[in-house]
């Protein structure tokens, strides 16, 4: 498997969990203080968008992975818990890690 894929999953793990973050906290602002209604919406949009995005690198680096039905979804469902997703790229990241196909390493040995 090449690198790309285990970083491009890192990435959007990363992007995707401070965004849900980010949407918790507008949304206790919204209903909790009635305030920032027009930022929730944008902030909701966006997030919508890029965890449409991280599902399809998740999709991607499990079916190169080869890995289970169970274990895809949980780690798709990962995404939609606040903080959850930065612990499972580590687990992730710590499994994957020996299956990255490194062809720089490879050549030059």
């Amino acid at each position: 498997m090449k690198r790309s894929v285990l970083t491009r999953y890192r990435a959007m793990a990363y992007v995707t969990a401070v965004m849900l973050l980010i949407l918790c906290a507008c949304m206790v602002a919204k209903y909790g203080f009635d305030t920032g209604a027009d930022l929730t919406f944008v902030v909701s949009q966006a997030h919508g968008v890029l965890f449409m995005i991280y599902l399809v690198f998740a999709f991607d680096l499990s079916s190169k992975a080869r890995w289970p039905f169970g274990k895809m979804l949980w780690v798709m469902l990962s995404g939609t818990i606040p903080v959850a997703a930065f612990f499972v790229e580590r687990k992730v990241r710590a499994e994957v890690e020996p299956l990255v196909d490194d062809s720089l390493a490879t050549a030059k040995a």
